[in-house]
């Protein structure tokens, strides 16, 4: 079987629509596009008390406040160690909601004071 002209046609369609792509594609990395940007403190913090509020209401908000964030780790304050222990207990499915709310691999780890 032989390649009819519309094969041809085609082939030169796709051909450019690549060269177009790759165009697309070194541009937008040049631009700085697809690297991801700095978190902020306050940034991480609001998704904190949000995803504490969802999980434990304004009481966890109050007992557990965000200190700082730095390499991917957030510290927290409590003065009670039954807030403590909850956060200590729950740290995994909380880093989690974090995540998915500022993007994966943000978040690892919760410290708490």
């Amino acid at each position: 079987m032989g390649c009819s002209a519309g094969d041809g046609l085609l082939k030169s369609l796709f051909l450019a629509m690549l060269k177009d792509m790759k165009l697309i594609r070194n541009y937008l990395s040049k631009k700085n596009i697809f690297q991801p940007k700095a978190l902020d403190d306050q940034t991480v913090f609001y998704v904190f008390r949000k995803v504490i509020k969802d999980e434990f209401g304004n009481v966890g908000i109050e007992n557990l406040i965000p200190d700082y964030y730095n390499n991917k780790t957030i510290f927290v304050k409590s003065d009670s160690s039954a807030w403590k222990s909850e956060i200590w207990l729950n740290r995994e499915r909380i880093v989690r909601k974090m995540n998915v709310e500022l993007g994966a691999g943000t978040i690892e780890k919760i410290k708490v004071k």
